[in-house]
């Protein structure tokens, strides 16, 4: 296997340092399990995502939380007979796999603790806060998210920095050394998997019924709202990862196209073609089957689910002689799982062998301060100094 080498090297590593460990900090979204925590639930995610693009003041977020509280309601347990989210289940497999596969490598100089952006009692500060009591100075920041943008990572550091802040309790920070893993949209493995299963699925259930140019695709990726307040919207990132998977189908499969699961919030204008457009496009061109693939998403939730299925049942009313595949996202297969271990493996390695680092929050201030100052001191000998006579505009 070509992971000889690297499994040598990092071999070294753990010979030659002492008792460094390291606590991988695997983020997901997190989804509700009790109805009573929907109202929370979509407090935490207004403040955290929707304060990103949408132009709401904060006053009205308990209120407006709890409306959509009502909702939720509404759909999960009225039309869905009690919907209850798999989503944690899965992530707690995803989880444990990884950690199985890194312990492989490094022993229980790893551990692989779980954090959820909007669910206690798994929220990052409270995750962090056990991470600090046993011990870890050494931090791996992973978001197991699909796509770098402020909804995903950008949120999941934004919790993570917050609660190192409320966590810094003495002159110096108790984290040695940190790391981070971006989105994976671009990994090879990841697009191959996903291409494989698709190419799988149609050989077994769809082949004996449809030609393969009459077997539509719809890759569906994350809805983004296209303006975000200057944040990176993921819309690029998605984008390549939908052409990396198509050009894996595309001989064998001419009818692909991107699908964007989208929040249609009002007066927001979010990616196109959403998922039933996309279908609709695909059913236009003489598709006799649509397979519906989140490749997205890595871990199943209301959206892969419920929002999914909403479409199929939308699309067999106008179109009952057409059929439809629901994919699942790839979740606990353990082919993810290997891969979700293998990119951490790098990070690891450095964690172990660089020398801690100390830190001082306190001096950040005093540090801003000095800098200002010394920023002033650069540029005024050098304005004058030249002759030039533009006005300042510090």
């Amino acid at each position: 296997m070509v992971a000889t080498p690297e499994k040598l090297e990092y071999q070294d590593v753990k010979a030659t340092q002492g008792g460094d460990r390291v606590a991988v900090l695997l983020m997901g979204y997190g989804e509700v399990e009790s109805y009573e925590d929907f109202a929370n639930y979509n407090e935490q995610a207004l403040n955290l995502l929707t304060a990103k693009f949408a132009p709401v003041p904060t006053w009205i977020y308990p209120p407006l939380a709890k409306l959509l509280a009502v909702f939720d309601l509404h759909e999960w347990s009225h039309q869905h007979g009690n919907f209850i989210s798999p989503h944690n289940a899965i992530f707690e497999k995803q989880r444990a796999g990884v950690e199985k596969a890194l312990k492989a490598q490094w022993g229980d100089r790893v551990k692989v603790f779980k954090a959820f952006n909007f669910c206690a009692p798994h929220l990052p500060e409270q995750v962090l806060e056990q991470v600090k009591a046993e011990g870890f100075d050494k931090l791996l920041i992973y978001p197991l998210l699909v796509v770098d943008s402020i909804f995903t990572s950008g949120i999941a550091v934004e919790q993570v920095n917050n609660a190192l802040v409320q966590l810094a309790d003495s002159p110096e920070h108790w984290l040695k050394g940190t790391r981070y893993i971006p989105s994976f949209y671009n990994e090879p493995a990841y697009v191959d998997l996903l291409a494989d299963m698709v190419a799988d699925k149609i050989q077994q259930d769809l082949a004996v019924a449809h030609l393969p140019s009459q077997t539509g695709i719809v890759l569906m990726n994350h809805g983004c709202p296209h303006k975000a307040k200057g944040f990176t919207s993921g819309i690029r990132e998605s984008e390549l990862l939908y052409e990396l998977v198509r050009e894996k189908l595309i001989y064998r499969y001419p009818l692909i196209s991107v699908g964007w699961l989208n929040h249609d919030t009002p007066l927001i204008e979010w990616t196109q073609p959403n998922a039933t457009l996309a279908a609709k496009n695909l059913i236009d061109l003489g598709a006799t089957a649509i397979v519906f693939m989140p490749i997205g998403f890595a871990t199943e939730n209301h959206e892969t689910l419920l929002d999914v299925e909403h479409i199929i049942v939308s699309l067999r009313k106008k179109r009952p002689d057409v059929t439809y595949v629901q994919m699942a996202c790839v979740n606990d297969d353990p082919r993810f799982l290997q891969m979700a271990a293998e990119w951490a493996n790098p990070q690891i390695a450095d964690l172990l062998s660089e020398q801690a680092v100390a830190v001082s929050p306190a001096l950040a201030k005093a540090q801003a301060q000095t800098f200002h100052g010394h920023h002033h001191h650069h540029d005024h000998p050098h304005e004058h100094g030249q002759g030039h006579h533009h006005p300042h505009t510090h």
